[in-house]
């Protein structure tokens, strides 16, 4: 029994890998940069990690049945390996041991925040522009000029077509690793 224990979680650490890797690699499109004005910096970056993040525990969330319990230890796992890897990113960039575990604790509350910005912002009941009101706060906050509205509503409307997006996707790929990510439109030509 505790042989199978260890394989679960680590087949669960590597499902995570593999979300986030996918995460990652859509949070890095030069697109939300270049079309979509989101800030080359790494508040900007953290914040549509966060995104993606967000979308993908949101869609392991409902599992039910005999896959739930699994579901939401992926989440769980996905989460742990973020902010792990926040702390590692925070250590590479010469942030002291001292004032690593403050910042994490400050991520984690950011993203908690942010967490709950945005599923007011995508529930049924939201006001239409809710979510483009949480991503002008928070994805787009640091900028030193007002953000271009149409930014944000292509942004906004990329956020609800990947929360479309993922409900349609199996649950049991996205419990094997596997999550797509749609196209990034909208925003400037």
């Amino acid at each position: 029994m505790p042989f199978r224990r260890l394989r679960d979680r680590r087949r669960r650490e590597r499902v995570a890998h593999d979300l986030y890797t996918a995460i990652i690699h859509q949070s890095r499109s030069p697109d939300f940069y270049l079309r979509l004005g989101v800030p080359d910096t790494l508040d900007g970056r953290f914040d549509l990690i966060v995104i993606h993040a967000f979308l993908v525990m949101r869609r392991l969330k409902p599992v039910a049945g005999e896959l739930a319990e699994e579901a939401r230890e992926v989440s769980q796992a996905l989460f742990d390996l973020m902010f792990d890897d926040m702390d590692q990113n925070l250590r590479e960039l010469g942030v002291g041991d001292m004032g690593v575990g403050k910042r994490v604790k400050q991520m984690a509350r950011a993203f908690y925040g942010r967490v709950a910005a945005y599923e007011d912002g995508l529930a049924v009941a939201a006001a239409p522009d809710d979510l483009a009101a949480a991503l002008r706060r928070n994805l787009y906050g640091t900028l030193e000029t007002p953000p271009v509205t149409s930014d944000i509503d292509a942004m906004a409307a990329y956020v609800r077509d990947q929360d479309h997006g993922l409900a349609g996707q199996d649950a049991a790929e996205l419990l094997n690793g596997k999550v797509s990510f749609g196209a990034i439109g909208g925003g400037r030509p």
